[in-house]
């Protein structure tokens, strides 16, 4: 798949939740020919929503954290969290933690959010699944459908595989892009790039690199290959540079170093070459630079 049928990307970067789920900020169901209660996407206000108290994980990175927040200020929230209700007005998270607490760091008032109650785990299953299946999901849309499976019905990676029929190292594929930035994950929803692109931009760990060679997949149209390739040039490990090699004086330095310290009453040094050397005498100021030189008149050498 190449990239350059996609005039309008510049339009959709920047849009956020309502370019990969249109719609958000609107309760809508996940599958619209299933049953409508099953889940849907609520924009929520964050105070009404409490962090799970069971949550394993209660350490953060902090600069992934803030890399984030960055991201969630600029781009908006691109995969919502997902909360189940436990009163009225109030939500508890299940799974998205990480990107509440950046949302909230951002200054966002309000979150898109995937509500369910809380023994609604079989019909999700069986809708996310329903989901995954359908002919117009994009890459991305299909990578959320998985984490999502993961995430909130607690299946491992192999256990998903006979349930979505997908073997276990493409669901992985699918989920690496989850790791990109929002937009080169817009970029793969609106066609610009493909998944063969994106997948090649998951060798290359700087951000900011991994756009600019987006940029250039659809300037110049790129083939997966040709993206591939600049990706290994560009991730490959710099060859370090070889070590000058260093040489000791052997012992007619040491022997000169001593003799013209002696006769100087100063410093010398003997730095030893590949090919001759050099001698250095070194001075602290310059009465002792007008010593050496009365030294030299001395012995008629001036």
């Amino acid at each position: 798949m190449t990239a350059k049928n996609n005039k309008g990307l510049g339009r959709g970067l920047g849009r956020g939740l309502d370019s990969l789920i249109p719609g958000a900020g609107q309760e809508k169901t996940l599958q619209p020919e299933g049953p409508s209660h099953l889940t849907s996407v609520r924009e929520l206000d964050l105070e009404q929503i409490s962090p799970n108290p069971f949550q394993p994980r209660s350490e953060f990175d902090r600069e992934k954290l803030q890399e984030l927040t960055d991201s969630i200020a600029r781009m908006g929230l691109i995969q919502p969290i997902t909360v189940k209700k436990v009163s009225i007005g109030r939500y508890q998270i299940i799974s998205g933690e990480r990107r509440f607490r950046a949302a909230k760091a951002a200054g966002l008032k309000t979150i898109p959010a995937y509500v369910k109650d809380a023994d609604e785990n079989a019909m999700l299953e069986m809708a996310l699944v329903e989901n995954i299946q359908r002919e117009d999901l994009d890459p991305i849309d299909i990578a959320i459908s998985f984490q999502r499976l993961i995430d909130e019905c607690n299946l491992t990676q192999e256990a998903l595989s006979p349930r979505v029929g997908k073997n276990r190292a493409t669901i992985a594929n699918y989920l690496r892009l989850l790791k990109l930035q929002p937009e080169i994950q817009l970029a793969v929803k609106s066609g610009a790039i493909s998944m063969g692109h994106a997948k090649a931009l998951l060798a290359v760990e700087d951000a900011n690199l991994q756009k600019r060679i987006v940029d250039n997949i659809i300037a110049d149209d790129l083939s997966v290959r040709q993206t591939e390739e600049i990706a290994r040039k560009l991730s490959a490990p710099k060859a370090a540079k070889p070590a000058k090699a260093s040489f000791k004086p052997g012992q007619a330095g040491v022997s000169a170093e001593k003799l013209l310290a002696k006769y100087f009453g100063g410093k010398v040094t003997v730095k030893a070459k590949e090919k001759g050397g050099e001698v250095i005498l070194k001075y602290k100021d310059e009465e002792q630079l007008i010593s050496f030189l009365n030294v030299l008149k001395e012995h008629n050498l001036q």
